[in-house]
């Protein structure tokens, strides 16, 4: 179990670049399956859960060549369906919640997909309904296996429907969408996530060669084709971590430009960060965020109402950051609640932050109430463990801006989402070791 060393109380200065986005990564990497043609992917994040979904295709059979840093070919024109039987392959898939988008991909190109149940974070309970229920639609058999919790589908051939997803579930829509792209016929997704991860998917898609319209909207219709071609495609800088970097320039009072941050595909996240009283000024496509010298206030409802800052599907505000959100709001003028709707475990981790001097409530396991110290009372230093990657960085941003040495323990889970980021601190002033 890895450690983090953190000595808080410094500001921070300079340019920091933003890593490809994770989830768009993990989508268009499974994507591949689809063709037997070599895909090449640009700006791919050196992070573990994109390391362990290539290894995982690898094993497959899928070629794999890393051309430089963040760019990857593959190519699976030599397929081991047999692999997905074997126990290396029910080890490798538990572990990535990722995983799950292989389904899709091998159930439309070779009648077969299976997986064990995927692992990730301990956030609360995230259902694979969506996914085999989609599946089913087309026209897959379904099994499940409840003694070794793994999942199986099977089609001679898929034919299109009209889809009506249980939720908006990005993952969920991807793999159905996957799927549908080689599918006999028409397929309509309704109620499919629309987040900027799915629209570089659906775009990936087409350049392959798939008939896809409504891109962007919750209603997706695919006209199958017959086979699918290879393409070059480059990945999203990562919202998630662009947002991570805006609360920590915060917190720590630093100030920090984002560059390059593809602000056409940032939606709500300046919003919801302006609210906080936070300052974010556009250069060109790159962020400016002055040094708050004088703290930031959390702005109140037009009637005076505590504001209330909750998740949803896009173009709502992402779950990804509700947890940035509320550590970022411990140190501002005012108060907010917090409203975590997607995962019932994911505020859990503000015991830490409570132990830290945070004034927060936790009213149940999907909101709590921030009360502002206004910089007024410092956060104190303490030894916790990232039970999560969001949590986790929340938690590093707590200890960047507490006086004293925190340590994190368990930061593999702040790993699987973020890129070296004891490196890239270390650049902008941050004194962290990892031990």
């Amino acid at each position: 179990m890895g450690t983090f060393s953190i000595q808080g109380g410094f500001k921070l200065k300079g340019d920091i670049h933003p890593q490809g986005a994770k989830n768009e990564a993990l989508q268009v990497i499974c994507a591949c399956l689809l063709t037997s043609d070599e895909i090449i992917i640009d700006n791919i994040p050196q992070i573990i859960d994109v390391i362990k979904l290539i290894d995982l295709l690898s094993s497959l059979g899928v070629k794999v060549n890393k051309i430089s840093k963040n760019k990857y070919s593959f190519k699976a024109d030599d397929i081991d369906v047999d692999f997905l039987q074997s126990k290396s392959f029910k080890s490798k898939g538990s572990g990535l919640r990722g995983s799950i988008m292989i389904v899709g991909p091998l159930l439309a190109r070779f009648g077969k997909g299976f997986i064990p149940k995927p692992g990730g974070d301990k956030i609360g309970r995230r259902r694979l309904d969506t996914h085999f229920l989609g599946l089913i639609k087309l026209g897959a058999s379904f099994r499940y296996n409840k003694e070794e919790h793994f999942y199986g589908v099977e089609a001679t051939k898929l034919k299109g429907s009209f889809v009506l997803l249980d939720q908006a579930s990005v993952t969920g829509t991807a793999n159905v969408l996957m799927a549908s792209t080689l599918a006999e016929g028409k397929t309509e997704i309704y109620n499919a996530a629309c987040e900027p991860y799915i629209q570089q998917l659906c775009k990936m898609l087409v350049s392959m060669g798939a008939n896809i319209s409504g891109i962007g909207s919750n209603l997706l219709v695919i006209n199958g084709v017959e086979s699918l071609k290879g393409c070059s495609h480059k990945v999203l800088p990562d919202m998630i971590e662009i947002g991570s970097w805006i609360g920590m320039a915060a917190m720590t009072k630093s100030e920090i430009t984002i560059k390059n941050v593809s602000w056409e595909n940032l939606g709500q996240i300046p919003v919801i960060f302006g609210k906080l009283g936070i300052e974010i000024k556009r250069k060109g496509n790159d962020i400016y965020i002055p040094e708050h010298k004088d703290g930031y206030e959390i702005q109140n409802y037009i009637d005076g109402s505590i504001l209330t800052i909750s998740d949803a599907p896009w173009p709502g505000f992402t779950p990804d950051l509700i947890s940035i959100i509320l550590v970022v709001a411990t140190q501002a003028k005012g108060s907010v609640l917090v409203h975590q709707k997607m995962f019932e475990s994911r505020l859990f981790f503000v015991d830490k932050l409570i132990d830290m001097g945070a004034k927060i409530i936790l009213c149940d396991p999907h909101r709590a109430t921030v009360i502002g110290h206004n910089f007024n009372s410092e956060l104190k230093a303490t030894t916790m463990v990232s039970p999560d990657i969001r949590a986790g960085i929340s938690l590093l941003i707590a200890a960047l801006s507490a006086k004293g040495t925190s340590i994190i323990h368990n930061i593999e889970q702040i790993d699987r989402g973020y890129e070296n980021i004891d490196e890239r601190l270390r650049r902008l002033g941050a004194k962290i070791e990892r031990l």
